[in-house]
């Protein structure tokens, strides 16, 4: 049924595509046809599958970093009052200036490659997974709380068999949030300098006036950021199973 309804979404988003082209009458290079874009698809498929790859790779490297500097963080925080009190202040004040106006920063700490793209990434996916699942790990419901005071359960062992499995739906929602600003934020440090990747690509069809390749690689990009928010969705939905 979710694939059904998919294929219903993208053939009516494609309709009012083509409709909007033909109502308009735009030229070709400033906002081309689906067709001619499905051309550019399969005209420069083994351009856009090589630059897919440097962008795909980075994405999950930076990705899976993000989330588990998140999990560390927040795991951190909940276990230690003096971290609480050190660190959570310090994460408040650096969402105050925006991951994307480090872009031009880490590039240059970090070069033209990979790595400053992973930690764009890591960046941008740090900070939601840590504070959803540091508040999650910190809203246990009454019940269990008194269950682990009469317990007397050690702070430690109640966090990693308690308050964590407890805390997984959270997660979930934080890697939502994740796989939606995380293909936005390695595009962004291609775009600022990189050599290979979808981002990239964008930039040299722009300079050279080919919108329908910007459209294909722009369609490329749709496609990896909706099998990522697919995973997320499956994800979340194993971790919340047999849950009332």
């Amino acid at each position: 049924m979710t694939i059904v309804r998919a294929f219903v979404t993208a053939s009516v988003a494609l309709l009012l595509w083509q409709a909007l082209v033909w109502g308009t009458g735009l030229p070709p290079f400033i906002l081309p046809g689906p067709l001619r874009v499905a051309g550019a698809l399969a005209t420069y498929a083994p351009m856009l599958l090589e630059n897919a790859r440097f962008t795909a790779a980075n994405l999950l490297v930076g990705l899976t970093a993000g989330v588990a500097l998140g999990l560390l963080t927040a795991l951190n925080l909940a276990a230690s009052p003096v971290a609480r009190g050190l660190m959570r202040p310090m994460l408040v004040a650096a969402q105050a200036v925006p991951v994307f106006a480090l872009a031009p920063i880490v590039t240059l700490w970090l070069g033209y490659g990979a790595a400053s793209k992973i930690v764009m990434v890591m960046l941008v996916v740090h900070f939601p997974v840590a504070s959803v699942l540091f508040d999650a790990l910190m809203r246990l419901p009454q019940p269990l709380e008194d269950l682990l005071h009469s317990l007397r359960a050690r702070p430690m062992r109640a966090l990693l068999l308690v308050r964590l499995p407890h805390a997984l739906p959270a997660l979930g929602s934080g890697l939502r949030l994740a796989a939606v600003h995380a293909p936005f934020a390695v595009i962004v440090g291609e775009w600022v300098g990189s050599s290979r990747g979808l981002g990239h690509l964008m930039l040299m069809a722009n300079g050279r006036g080919q919108t329908d390749l910007m459209f294909a690689a722009l369609v490329v990009l749709a496609l990896m950021g909706a099998a990522l928010f697919a995973l997320v969705d499956l994800l979340q939905r194993w971790t919340e199973r047999g849950r009332p």
